[in-house]
């Protein structure tokens, strides 16, 4: 799936990346002439799509909550390309209880890998860009969940918030080595995702199987769900030169949801 393109040569690392949205950017990526190593806990789902992606794809087994599981997943995910130039902070859960039903075992284990997992990403990534001496490019995956609260939400949002606010902190850091570090804030987007999504408002909200989802999608301004797809020209853009001038930003992919 290799071929000239505005990432040709380019060696990316997209975390979660064994379904959903990180699976369509491993798709993207390779189509625009990139490397691409494909990061997951599921190590077999991982490996299984970089075969059947094949040229230039490759896999590697990766818990964001464990140091040594990150720092092992970069050493490889290097000697595989040859180096890192892209990193896609992907990796993520979610979770929905009213503010009072918040157990801190699920705080923990949403903030360990929702924001510790993507800031450990980042530090190990940008540790070895900055060793190459040729820049890169880290993309962290934010939310419109980032962007306000919500009532049934509130640990998931404070986790994309973070992200947000990890996103700024470290643009404003590693631009000095010309590491450009920008986020994409989704909306609602349909897949496998949406479907745990959905599940958690049929329990709280009383609501029938698939309800949520067809009322959130009818709500969008675009008057859709997105699709993984409609999120992979944001992300091919932003680790291409096109993007060189951009630092620090999160953008809203949302179909209109949000405007910021």
């Amino acid at each position: 799936m290799s071929g000239a393109g505005r990432l040709q040569g380019r060696r990316a690392v997209i975390t979660g990346a064994a379904r959903g949205i990180g699976l369509a950017f491993a798709e993207a990526y390779l189509a625009e002439g990139a490397q691409v190593v494909l990061a997951d806990l599921d190590q077999a789902r991982a490996s299984a799509e970089a075969a059947r992606l094949g040229e230039g794809a490759h896999a590697v087994a990766l818990d964001v909550t464990r140091q040594e599981s990150i720092e092992e997943a970069m050493d490889v995910s290097a000697a595989l390309m040859g180096g890192i130039d892209v990193l896609v902070n992907n990796a993520a859960l979610f979770t929905a209880a009213p503010i009072v039903e918040i157990e801190r075992a699920d705080y923990e284990r949403i903030f360990a890998v929702n924001v510790a997992g993507v800031l450990f990403c980042l530090q190990a990534a940008a540790r070895r860009m900055i060793a190459q001496g040729t820049g890169g490019r880290i993309i962290n995956m934010a939310s419109q969940a980032g962007r306000r609260g919500e009532a049934l939400v509130g640990v998931y949002c404070a986790s994309k918030a973070a992200v947000i606010s990890i996103t700024q902190s470290a643009g404003l850091d590693l631009i000095r080595h010309r590491i450009n570090v920008n986020a994409i804030a989704p909306g609602v987007v349909d897949g496998e995702h949406w479907d745990g999504v959905d599940a958690f408002f049929a329990r709280y909200e009383g609501k029938a199987p698939g309800q949520k989802k067809r009322e959130v999608g009818a709500a969008v301004p675009y008057g859709r769900m997105g699709t993984a797809r409609d999120l992979t020209g944001m992300a091919v853009f932003l680790a291409s030169d096109e993007a060189d001038y951009v630092v620090a930003q999160t953008y809203n992919v949302d179909g209109g949801n949000w405007m910021s």
